[in-house]
């Protein structure tokens, strides 16, 4: 059996160690080079010997993986990507989906699990973490009261303490605009302050904790 080739992106060197201590581990597996940015990944990626990507989401500096996953999977014959993040908000499933990747895993996933996704993503099978598939299957469901990627980037900013107008000058859109997408906001979550919208989407995994 020719063995599947992986790219691993991931700024920790420590992951980086871990993933491929793992990974070499398993028959059918090789390990090809691991890489610590967004543009090396993309670089590595179109040489033309990798056939799964595992991409971390946020690096430390350059661009993240939202990007470098799009990059990555708009050339031809390009590898399969799969996410490994510790996020798990609706807003970075969608987002990593809509760029293109393959697959959406948690890096608290079990080994085998890992695996089994790193194959099937190189058999042209798709590769989500049970949490994730629930996620998207409930936005499926219910896409009425599904946040807008702009609703969720307004409501992500306000979880980090930032004022309307502080917003609209990150976004480059008027206060209005910024008021009208909290409007929208309070309406599909069903609540009526940001205090209350942050906590309700956070508990619904529709944006990232907020850290502190």
């Amino acid at each position: 059996m020719t063995p599947v080739r992986l790219l691993i992106a991931d700024d920790h060197p420590v992951v980086r160690a871990g993933l491929r201590a793992v990974l070499e581990s398993e028959p059918g597996l090789v390990v090809v080079d691991d890489v610590a940015d967004a543009d090396e990944a993309v670089s590595r990626a179109a040489a033309g010997d990798v056939d799964v990507v595992l991409m971390d989401l946020q690096f430390g500096s350059g661009p993240d993986g939202f990007t470098a996953t799009r990059r990555i999977t708009s050339q031809q014959d390009a590898p399969r990507v799969i996410v490994l993040t510790t996020y798990d908000s609706e807003a970075d499933i969608v987002a990593a989906v809509e760029a293109g990747a393959a697959g959406y895993l948690l890096k608290d996933a079990p080994p085998e699990e890992l695996v089994a996704a790193v194959f099937g993503a190189a058999a042209g099978r798709s590769a989500l973490a049970p949490a994730v598939a629930t996620r998207l299957m409930d936005r499926m469901r219910a896409p009425m009261t599904a946040l807008s990627g702009r609703e969720t980037e307004v409501l992500q900013l306000v979880a980090a303490g930032l004022s309307n107008q502080q917003i609209a000058q990150r976004l480059f859109v008027s206060q209005a605009t910024v008021k009208s997408h909290l409007v929208h906001v309070f309406t599909k979550l069903d609540v009526d302050s940001r205090t209350a919208a942050v906590a309700v989407a956070v508990d619904r995994g529709l944006i990232r904790r907020p850290r502190g």
